[in-house]
């Protein structure tokens, strides 16, 4: 059987199509290291401002990245940026918001 079909072994959870994909790299990046970001700082309750905000831009951008992502590697990395990211707003927001402070 000369047409005999063999498993891609050569693929798996990171396999992608070959191609170029700037945007979405630089998308998968720039979430993943919003969503550090604010992932750390919401540690610490006098950085909410920074945790919130690095938190919502890093849901934002790992949304839209999440929309125009072609690969498995990429949607990987977007939705661990993105969890990062959710639970850095969240506990920013817990400790005093986007805003909190600034407009006493």
């Amino acid at each position: 059987m000369a047409q005999a079909l063999r498993p891609n072994t050569a693929g798996g959870l990171f396999a992608t199509d070959g191609k170029p994909h700037p945007l979405q790299d630089a998308l998968l990046a720039a979430t993943l290291v919003l969503g550090i970001t604010s992932f750390v700082t919401a540690m610490f309750h006098h950085l909410h401002l920074l945790s919130s905000w690095t938190g919502l831009v890093g849901i934002l951008t790992g949304a839209y990245g999440q929309w125009i992502s072609v690969t498995t590697r990429a949607r990987f990395g977007l939705v661990l940026g993105l969890g990062a990211s959710a639970v850095g707003f969240f506990l920013g927001m817990a400790h005093g918001g986007l805003f909190g402070g600034l407009f006493d």
